[in-house]
């Protein structure tokens, strides 16, 4: 026979579990009155998609799809090696000019060539053809110095046509040593 002393945690357990089980049962109705108190403050107005059919319901099951929606979405460029090559030797000047050290101008130039040499011993079934030819280092690299001198010389002509500006103020540290 149970002692006197658990009767009540058991009384206190059944109403805890009837009270749970009430609440499971109403939850339905909440969460409709939830969606009716929304639709009536007009939170479900002027969605996005609202009135177009849902993409992609009842096509097929694509495992990759979550893919090719990051690749929509991001609007990522995927381009087969010879045409990827064709642009970044369009682009290596501008990023060659961001470069502030010969060696990591030599480092892009020997990676790039590296990748075209890479791609014309590879096979290429149904590519477009490789036409990009490697880059000779060191005519690249003088044409790199050639650039950032022109670049020098017109930022300086800059500066000597610009009206000459009042001294900066000294700081704190400054002034202290004097």
């Amino acid at each position: 026979m149970p002692e006197p002393t658990d009767r009540p945690e058991q009384d206190q357990r059944k109403r805890d579990r009837a009270a749970a089980r009430a609440r499971m049962d109403h939850q339905h109705t909440w969460v409709d009155q939830q969606i009716r108190v929304a639709m009536e403050k007009g939170a479900f107005d002027d969605l996005p998609g609202a009135g177009k059919p849902i993409q992609d319901l009842g096509a097929h099951h694509d495992p990759d799809w979550w893919l090719k929606k990051l690749v929509e979405r991001e609007r990522i460029a995927v381009l087969p090696p010879s045409l990827q090559l064709r642009k970044d030797d369009a682009e290596l000047d501008a990023l060659l000019d961001g470069l502030f050290a010969e060696s990591e101008v030599r480092r892009e130039v020997e990676d790039f060539n590296a990748r075209v040499m890479r791609a014309r011993y590879s096979p290429q079934d149904g590519q477009p053809p490789l036409v990009t030819m490697p880059r000779d280092v060191d005519e690249t690299v003088a044409a790199w110095h050639r650039r950032r001198a022109d670049r020098r010389t017109a930022r300086a002509a800059e500066v000597a046509a610009e009206p000459e500006s009042p001294a900066p103020p000294r700081r704190w540290w400054r002034r202290r040593r004097l």
